[in-house]
């Protein structure tokens, strides 16, 4: 069994995917819109919605991140970053450097990349869409 995460968005999904796949040097996938979903008698695509992602994924690190934007007034009120905080485990100090400052740009720094007790190198930062990422330094290396 698999752990997977899906995030969604509030009308700027497809810009955040196109970070991400940027950010973590993965491929792009098809992305789907509100338009290709199945006509149904009862409702009928608004036109301003049209264009925003009904679904799309990306493989990062090996995990299945699935991605979306939520319609306006479908369910409850979108809460961007606080109900998921995907980690990445980092296998060198280049790699987790080089995400780090990638994720910090236009976000905020909950935690400077640092040695912690439990890490070589750790950092929390929340990105210019409202996720929060944990990076984790994942060596065999002893801690000192």
């Amino acid at each position: 069994m698999a752990l997977s995460i899906y995030l969604n968005f509030d009308g700027n999904c497809r810009e955040a995917v196109e970070f991400y796949a940027d950010v973590f040097n993965t491929e792009m996938q098809e992305i789907m819109t509100f338009d290709q979903m199945p006509p149904e008698e009862n409702f009928t695509v608004p036109e301003e919605i049209k264009n925003l992602v009904l679904h799309t994924h990306l493989v990062i690190k090996g995990t299945l991140v699935m991605f979306s934007d939520v319609l306006p007034g479908m369910g409850s009120p979108l809460t961007m970053g606080n109900n998921v905080s995907p980690t990445v485990l980092c296998e060198d100090m280049a790699e987790i450097q080089g995400l780090y400052d990638r994720l910090k740009e236009g976000g905020t720094i909950e935690m400077e990349l640092a040695e912690t007790f439990w890490s070589k190198a750790y950092a929390s930062v929340i990105d210019r869409f409202g996720i929060p990422w944990q990076l984790d330094l994942d060596t065999e290396e002893p801690m000192e």
